[in-house]
Formats: structure tokens, sequence, C-alpha cells
């Protein structure tokens, strides 16, 4: 009787632990979550270093060139000790450097606009790349996350909406469906099915990781911030209004930190927020809190003068927003855009009872689907 129960008890767990595992795959390879997501991660991490590289155009040299104090013999020393690469080390002159910031400059244009997304997401990525490894110590802590997002955004399909793909795919002729199909052979046939499976599962899993990296960065800043004896007591956001370095308008920094229960209370909710944040993502919670946090970062960005990292931040929590959120934007945008005014018009003349009315909406057309970096001087150069 006893080894009959046993014998019940595990073919249910092997059957729940199967119906589990069977749901973990087909979540994992049914089909490409939040594509909507992935394409606003790459126009934000596109436009967020595109922008940063012209914004820093006139320092480029001092920065990543041939004339920074850190130079290519001191960057490939570190190399050797921490296996960065960069391809701007490979030679000191001047002409091979201003090529390289050229097809950066193409490449993170390239890569908002989601050309070619999947070759050049490998590029966008080996330009980070290069230029945060060549000069690892000039830069501010935004790089770092646009840094490892753009690794994570290479297993993304990240060009299949709002893209110049998605234009050109959507361009293409369909097949008439009257037309016969050939039959296909049996081994293409699974290689493509092969593929599309590799691609989904690659792209969920990039989703994944990007927002378990999200959650992991705000659960241990504010579990850091915790541990500090200026958090506990309310006075951090003070001592960070008056630092030098981060005052880019004094006055207004001075004016903030006169307003001491405001400052107390601030510091309080930003380690309340990013300690509660891995658990409110699960339930409507999340609405409040990511909107809290935007209003945190656009805060940090202006009084702290970190627009880089403000805006990593501010795209990075976009991947926690469903799509069903962004398919409504273009509908939210335009009953909320302004409306023609039709005063000065002279009225229409009324239909006829007999007359047959226009088909579609006046107009006739169908609606189209569709700062920042630290100076130089900023960042200790002479």
């Amino acid at each position: 009787m006893r080894n009959e129960t046993q014998r019940t008890v595990l073919a249910r767990t092997d059957r729940w632990l199967g119906d589990r595992i069977q749901a973990v795959w087909h979540l994992l390879t049914g089909r490409p979550v939040s594509l909507y997501a992935a394409s606003v991660l790459r126009i934000g991490y596109g436009l967020l270093y595109l922008v940063f590289l012209l914004r820093e155009f006139p320092h480029r040299d001092e920065i990543w060139g041939p004339g920074s104090p850190w130079t290519p013999a001191l960057a490939q020393e570190l190399f050797e000790q921490t296996g960065w690469v960069s391809v701007l080390a490979l030679s000191d002159s001047r002409a091979y450097f201003e090529l390289c910031y050229a097809l950066a400059l193409v490449t993170s244009a390239l890569f908002m606009l989601g050309w070619r997304t999947r070759l050049v997401s490998v590029l966008f990525a080996a330009v980070v790349t290069s230029f945060h490894a060549r000069a690892i110590f000039m830069t501010d802590g935004g790089d770092n996350l646009v840094l490892l997002m753009a690794l994570y955004l290479v297993l993304t399909a990240s060009g299949r909406r709002w893209s110049l793909d998605e234009r050109r795919n959507r361009r293409k002729p369909a097949p008439a469906d009257s037309a016969p199909q050939p039959p296909g052979n049996p081994l293409a046939r699974q290689l493509r099915d092969s593929r599309t499976t590799l691609v989904t599962a690659m792209h969920n899993c990039g989703m994944f990781l990007i927002a378990a990296q999200v959650c992991l960065l705000y659960g241990s800043a504010g579990l850091y911030k915790v541990q500090g004896s200026t958090w506990g007591s309310g006075t951090a956001l003070h001592y960070a209004l008056n630092l030098e370095l981060f005052r880019p308008w004094p006055v207004l920094s001075h004016f903030v930190d006169e307003h001491t229960l405001l400052i107390a209370a601030a510091g309080y909710l930003t380690v309340l927020l990013q300690v509660a944040f891995p658990f409110v993502l699960f339930g409507r919670l999340k609405y409040p809190v990511l909107t809290m946090m935007l209003g945190m970062h656009i805060g940090i960005a202006v009084l702290l003068g970190l627009p880089l990292f403000s805006g990593a931040m501010i795209v990075a929590d976009a991947v926690f927003l469903p799509d069903r959120f962004y398919t409504l934007l273009p509908h939210l945008c335009r009953r909320l855009g302004p409306r023609r005014k039709d005063s000065g018009q002279a009225p229409a003349p009324a239909a006829d009872a007999g007359a047959v009315p226009a088909q579609g909406r006046p107009g006739g057309a169908l609606g189209s689907k569709r700062p920042v970096g630290l100076s130089a001087e900023r960042k200790g150069h002479p």
C-alpha cells in the first residue's frame, strides 16, 4: 500500500514538473515578447549615444584620441590586466581615430533608425565597448549601463518594430493566396523552424537579462544606501547638492537645499523605491513606481548634472512597460493632440437624404504607424 502511494505521488510530481518545464519552454520559444519595448531600448540607447558623441565632439581628442592624457600605451597596459579590447588603441594615427569616430556616429544613427538591425547591433556593441575601454576613467557611470545594454540588445530582435527594417518588410509585395505554393524541402523547412525558435529564444533571454540587470541595479543600489549613515539620517542629498562637481546650477541647488524636510523625504523615498522596485513589477503598483523613478532621474539629470546616467536609466525602465502601452501611445497622442480649428471655414452644406456618405474620416488618409554627456572640463581635463 505504501509503495502504491509513493508511486502515485512520484507520478503526480513528474507530471507537475513536466507541465512546468513545458510551460517555461513555451514561454521561451512560443513568441517573442516585448517587441515594442526592445525597439524603444534600441531607439533610446542609439539616440543617447549619438548625442553623447556629438556633445563630446569638441573634446574627442582629449578623451579618446591620441592627445588624451590616458595614452594608447597606458590603455594597452590596462588591457593586458583587465582583458578589455578597443579598436581605438590599434593605432596612434589621428586620421585613424577620426575615421573611427565618424563610423561610431554613423553606426549609432543607423542603430537608432533600425537599419539592418542584426548586423548594426553588433557594430554598435563594438563601438560602445571600444570607446568605453579606451577611456574607462574619463566618463560617468551612465556609459557602464549603456555598455551592458548594447551587449544585451545584440541578442534581441529590436528591429521588428518602429524601424527601417519593419518598413522595408511591410513594403514587400505579399504573395497571392491563389498562387500554388511549391512543396518545400523538409530539411529546409526544419532549418527555418529551428532558426525561428532560436531567434525567439535569444530575444526572450535578452529581454529577461535586461529586466534582471535593471532589478539588480536598483536593488543593490538601495541596499547599499541603507548601510550608509547619511542616507539613514536623511542628509545624503544635502551633501550631494553641495559638491562642486555636481552643481551645474548652483543657484538651483542652493534653493533646493534650503528645503531640508523635502530633501530628507526625497532621500528616504529614493531608498524605498530602489529596494522595493524588484517586488512591484508584477502588479499595477509598478506604474506609479516607474513614474516616480522617472521624476527621480530627471531630478538627477538637472540638479546633479548627470544626463547620460539619467537618460540610460530612463530608457532601461522602458523594458517593464507592456506592448499594449506602446500600441496605445499613437492613439493617445492623436486624441490629446491639438485639433484643427474650423471656425474660419464656411460650414459644409447639409448632405441630401439620399446621398451616400463619404467613406473613412475627413482627409481620407490613415494614420501612419509610426542632453547628454559630461564636458571635458567636468571630467578633470586641463
